[in-house]
């Protein structure tokens, strides 16, 4: 069987995407193992997810996507800007704002086209949450802001936000040179977080502009992470280090996000079809 996919990419975020509107896409009960085929970098196409496109009875459309490691993610802010900018260029929907279900909630989002072709996408990622037991995290109920978690032999402070997926965000004074390939695997896999975790370094650069750099849960070190980037502003914002409207810079490109009144987080940012191919599924 020949797979037709898609190739793009947010900030460097990349994703193969798979149309299943019209031919139905493969075998949801192989996805997991096609996941980790296509996302490998040296066998497969290479990327940082698969996101299905879906029909939904809920929204306009659903996405799933698959880790390269196979497990399922809630949501993927880089990803869905992607598949916004799929369905709108594929003539799936003329409409500049959609809505699209996934396994974190129904995301509104709204489009930019240049020349008939979506540039950027505003996506309304709902509201956050800084609760223990939405993470999930082992312990006392409350929120979890600033707390001490032993891991890769040191004690860090960690904020933990859920945007419909979890995140634990610690502040260095140097992102770029941040090892977070080693702090980021031992957090991820902290017997705190029965459901593993994603792990950013944030650097307050000041009240409106962070830098950070990114683990993903099931995916490694990436050049961006959309939902990271949301529940990064966030924690800086309730640690009293920044503002509710910051430009966060992360290794492939620059995202804003407005944690907004209405206790409602915004975030713009571009997306980029890259190429398209088929591949043999076997």
């Amino acid at each position: 069987m020949n797979l037709t996919f898609t190739k793009m990419q947010g900030i460097g975020n990349d994703f193969v995407v798979v149309d299943c509107l019209t031919s139905g896409g493969p075998n949801e009960a192989g996805l997991q193992t096609h996941a980790v085929r296509l996302c490998d970098r040296r066998f497969g196409i290479g990327g940082d997810g698969v996101l299905l496109v879906l029909p939904s009875r809920v929204a306009n459309f659903k996405m799933r996507m698959f880790n390269p490691d196979g497990s399922e993610a809630e949501m993927c802010g880089n990803g869905i800007r992607c598949f916004a900018k799929y369905v709108y260029d594929r003539g799936y929907t003329k409409n500049t704002q959609i809505s699209v279900e996934t396994l974190g909630g129904t995301k509104t989002l709204r489009l930019t086209p240049k020349n008939g072709k979506v540039e950027t996408v505003k996506v309304d990622m709902g509201c956050p949450s800084l609760e223990r037991g939405d993470l999930p995290m082992r312990g006392e109920p409350g929120r979890v802001v600033s707390e001490p978690l032993k891991a890769d032999g040191r004690k860090w402070e960690i904020t933990g936000v859920s945007v419909g997926n979890p995140h634990a965000v610690l502040f260095t004074d140097a992102a770029e040179s941040f090892p977070i390939e080693r702090v980021g695997q031992a957090i991820e896999t902290h017997p705190a977080f029965p459901r593993r975790i994603n792990v950013h370094a944030v650097q307050v650069l000041s009240n409106d502009e962070i830098r950070m750099v990114t683990w993903e849960r099931g995916a490694g070190r990436t050049h961006g992470c959309g939902t990271g980037a949301c529940a990064s502003v966030v924690a800086s914002a309730v640690n009293n280090r920044t503002g509710r409207r910051v430009l966060a810079h992360l290794p492939g490109g620059d995202l804003l996000i407005e944690w907004n009144g209405d206790n409602r987080i915004q975030m713009t940012g571009p997306a980029v079809e890259v190429f398209t191919g088929q591949i043999g599924l076997h």
